[in-house]
């Protein structure tokens, strides 16, 4: 088998670089928080007066 020359593992190197950033910046703007679902608890549930 043989030895890959420095410079392949260089190419190969920012090659798993730019696919982990690409990869990792797909992944942070396809993320959508459920926001919806958090206000509508909020409206549910059921509010207490205190009372001193």
């Amino acid at each position: 088998m043989p030895q890959m020359a420095p410079m392949s593992w260089l190419i190969l190197f920012t090659v798993f670089c730019m696919t982990l950033m690409v990869v990792s910046s797909i992944n942070y703007y396809l993320y959508t928080p459920l926001i919806e679902k958090t206000t509508q608890e909020m409206k549910t549930t059921k509010k207490m007066n205190w009372k001193w």
